[in-house]
């Protein structure tokens, strides 16, 4: 039976990261997106919160007893609570940690591992989105041929977070020989990748995102993720779906809020606008979307700390956040009036980012 109350460990996660959201993220996420980037400071005091050094098996290096998609999914919710672009900035390390937990081999583990336990973040990052209306992650155009030993890659890659700089990166790729979808650990100065200009996105703003072009891209055989096994590209992707629900969720839970203190606050006609029926309803509506799409991710969450294939609830958790995440955003727009469509309001940052959502696969993982 899945259990809704947190342990012990996960409250005080949760406590943590709340706090963090509150005194660190909230006061600076305005200027951060207006200026398209968080302050490092901000970023080593999220990191020093060891989100996701707690979270990996002592086994591997890290401090926790055991991977758990729930216990992240917690996380994430408060992250974005905070900002989205920071939550997605600051676990980008775990685009990579998660599949290497989950599929690496022991020494892929024995070389990469210890990246993720430092005092920084580790110059990390994965490539998976591409630049075409009909993207399907299971089906990428970016293709990776066999040649005696290594691996060629060759295609384009969008939306790929911290890449400049990054000295290792994730790369998702069609494996026409194996008729399946591999990830290779690519050098970030590998003969044949080239890192684009900065992207400018509608929302995210302060998340630096880049294109990436791999032409002939030689990758050696050693650094398929899994071997040769591969990867369980399937259950990535459901890891990261309910990365995004949960992200999707805080999001969500922070335009909410920030609406109903504006409605108790805000009077007309003698009276604060939260008791007009036309408010009361839609925030009420907005409430019942919020706890919905955060049971879904909890429950896709469960299924796959118990071993359970979950790709039917997370592929579920994800649409459903994905929609209500705008519903709700636009909904604490709404409630603003004109003052919603002000950049100094949040809530006009809060849709952006929210309409983000259905483009963001494999932005987030837990």
């Amino acid at each position: 039976m899945i259990s809704f109350t947190p342990t012990e460990e996960q409250q005080m996660l949760i406590d943590a990261v709340r706090r963090y959201s509150a005194n660190e993220v909230r006061p600076v996420a305005h200027d951060s997106d207006e200026n398209c980037g968080f302050p490092d400071k901000v970023i080593r005091t999220g990191w020093a919160l060891g989100i996701l050094p707690g979270n990996i098996p002592e086994a591997l290096g890290g401090f926790g007893d055991a991977h758990s998609a729930v216990t992240g999914a917690l996380a994430y919710e408060e992250l974005a609570y905070g900002d989205l672009s920071l939550a997605l900035h600051l676990m980008a390390p775990a685009l990579v940690a998660v599949p290497l937990m989950l599929d690496g081999t022991p020494d892929q583990r024995a070389e990469f591992m210890d990246l993720f336990l430092d005092e920084t973040p580790p110059p990390v990052t994965a490539a998976l989105i591409e630049p075409r209306i009909n993207f399907d992650p299971a089906r990428p155009q970016t293709t990776a041929a066999a040649e005696n030993g290594h691996f060629r890659l060759n295609g384009r890659k969008v939306y790929v977070p911290l890449a400049e700089g990054a000295e290792w990166i994730l790369v998702y790729a069609w494996n026409a020989g194996a008729e399946r979808v591999d990830a290779f650990f690519v050098r970030g100065d590998a003969p044949g990748l080239a890192v684009g200009p900065r992207e400018r996105l509608m929302g995210v703003r302060a998340l630096p995102t880049y294109p990436v072009t791999l032409e002939d891209v030689q990758v050696e055989a050693a650094y398929r993720l899994g071997g040769e096994a591969g990867a369980d590209f399937a259950r990535l992707m459901a890891h990261s779906r309910v990365a995004l629900a949960a992200l999707a969720v805080g999001v969500m839970r922070g335009a909410l809020d920030y609406a109903i203190d504006y409605a108790k606050q805000r009077e007309q006609f003698g009276a604060p606008i939260a008791t007009r029926q036309a408010i009361a309803f839609m925030l009420a509506e907005c409430a019942i979307e919020v706890d919905a799409a955060r049971l879904m991710a909890w429950e896709a969450a469960w299924k796959l700390d118990q071993g359970q294939d979950a790709t039917r609830e997370s592929v579920l958790a994800k649409t459903y956040a994905d929609q209500a995440a705008v519903m709700v955003a636009d909904s604490a727009v709404q409630t603003l009036g004109g003052y919603g469509y002000i950049r100094e309001y949040p809530v006009e940052r809060w849709l952006r980012n929210a309409r983000g959502f259905a483009a963001f696969d494999g932005l987030a993982m837990v």
